[in-house]
């Protein structure tokens, strides 16, 4: 008896189609990553179809593609709402201390002392800096900046952040 293993590629979901833009097929994308990523690739998942993609411009914090088999407004149309992905394998490799958020999310939060805080639901992008939104068990949430003052350690093999919070925090929230 033979048998045969298939490696199977995990999908990445990096944006979502909002609209269509102008008369020749092209889509505004919101992205889930930054803008400019959307240049660096040549195939993009539409729903569960790959498409190749033959044009990409930014528009503040929008992108658009012009995608092929997509030749006019109608079709485009089509297929607002549908989420853009690429294969995991096709992620770019990080800077040191620097994480994906879907790598972070259900990892345990930490204080300096020991104690459990929680887990990390979500990290928030902001302007200034990120926020890690920290699912407590009493239901409420806590936001620690996400700064080295505040973000003392990231350990993903032993799925665990540990933070130091700022003076306060806990009674404000």
């Amino acid at each position: 008896l033979l048998c045969t293993r298939e490696k199977i590629m995990k999908k990445i979901i990096i944006g979502k189609i909002v609209n269509a833009v102008a008369l020749k097929g092209e889509v505004k994308v919101y992205p889930y990553s930054e803008p400019a990523r959307f240049s660096e690739l040549t195939d993009i998942y539409v729903g569960e179809h790959v498409h190749k993609i033959e044009n990409v411009r930014c528009q503040g914090n929008t992108v658009v593609l012009k995608l092929s088999a997509v030749g006019d407004r109608n079709a485009a149309e089509a297929l607002k709402g549908l989420e853009l992905g690429i294969n995991e394998a096709d992620l770019p490799e990080l800077p040191a201390d620097t994480y994906y958020v879907r790598d972070m999310i259900g990892m345990d939060v930490i204080d300096a002392d020991g104690t459990h805080l929680g887990t990390v639901k979500d990290i928030i992008k902001n302007t200034a800096q990120d926020l890690y939104e920290i699912e407590r068990e009493n239901g409420k949430p806590l936001l620690v900046p996400g700064v080295k003052e505040f973000i003392l350690d990231v350990d993903l093999d032993k799925r665990e952040v540990r933070v130091t919070l700022p003076k306060g925090l806990l009674e404000l929230q």
